[in-house]
């Protein structure tokens, strides 16, 4: 479960230690673009290290992560019409400014951090035969995978993408960067045109297969966590259960581990998605 702590998902644990790591002097900018959660984690981590936080989102950005990424301290500024717009605006105001460009997937701390995930898996009494991990960047399975693939070598790691951004699947399957013209899912957090080379370098060796899942299978999952175990989860961070309702025979009798990474959800989100039948 990463969606009970300060920001809601699992983004505070590589922010948190990227910047532990970095050597700044008091009020340095650092400058990110985000759908939400990664900025919300780089805002909470770099406030904690008197770091000057900018991050660009997308004018389309869910309002309820760009309002608590100001909350916790960012200067937040909406460009284009998409993220690699935004991705596009803040590297040029890191150019622009010097300020110290972060981007998700391509820093090793920020997988480490997050691979504290898979330190925690391998303490489970017994040994998972799968882990379904949602991919955004890449950080997040790249993190948990180089932990499996060292303490647990039996264990499979299948990487989790959206059927409407499989950009990630794409460029994992041919072995380098495969751009989309478009990416069209309502699971923000892994809305991915444009790969990382970096996070595919570090995915190569730890992912034993990627899968699609549906927006109609994510809102299955996140229905399902709602209304079984009171869980609030957004699209992304419902992604591996959504993929164990799409293949349930491919699992069925394995131990199968996924990490619920996320829970920012609009009050017109959950009106809309989380409505009883």
């Amino acid at each position: 479960m990463e969606t009970a702590n300060p920001i809601r998902s699992f983004k505070g644990r590589g922010t948190d230690w990227l910047c532990s790591r970095l050597v700044f002097p008091t009020g340095s900018e650092v400058v990110c673009a985000s759908a939400g959660n990664f900025g919300q984690g780089l805002a909470w981590a770099g406030a904690r290290r008197g770091l000057k936080v900018t991050v660009f989102a997308a004018r389309t950005a869910n309002q309820l992560k760009v309002s608590r990424m100001r909350e916790f301290g960012a200067d937040v500024r909406l460009e284009g019409a998409d993220f690699a717009d935004a991705k596009a605006a803040a590297q040029a105001h890191a150019t622009l400014t010097g300020a110290r460009f972060i981007e998700d997937g391509r820093e090793p701390a920020i997988a480490e951090g997050a691979g504290t995930i898979g330190l925690e898996l391998s303490r489970w009494p017994k040994p998972f035969d799968t882990l379904l991990v949602p991919i955004g960047d890449g950080a997040l399975i790249a993190g948990i995978g180089t932990w499996a693939k060292a303490r647990m070598p039996g264990t499979q790691v299948i990487g989790v993408c959206a059927a409407g951004a499989p950009a990630m699947a794409l460029s994992w399957r041919a072995g380098r960067p495969v751009s989309t013209p478009r990416a069209d899912t309502i699971a923000d957090g892994i809305w991915v045109r444009n790969p990382v080379p970096e996070a595919l370098d570090m995915l190569r060796p730890v992912v034993d297969d990627i899968v699609l899942v549906t927006d109609d299978s994510m809102l299955a999952a996140i229905r399902l966590l709602f209304f079984e175990a009171g869980l609030v989860v957004e699209p992304a961070g419902a992604a591996g259960l959504a993929a164990l309702l799409e293949q349930r025979t491919r699992w069925r009798g394995s131990l199968v581990a996924t990490p619920v990474c996320g829970g920012n959800l609009t009050r017109e989100q959950i009106a809309r998605w989380l409505a009883a039948d």
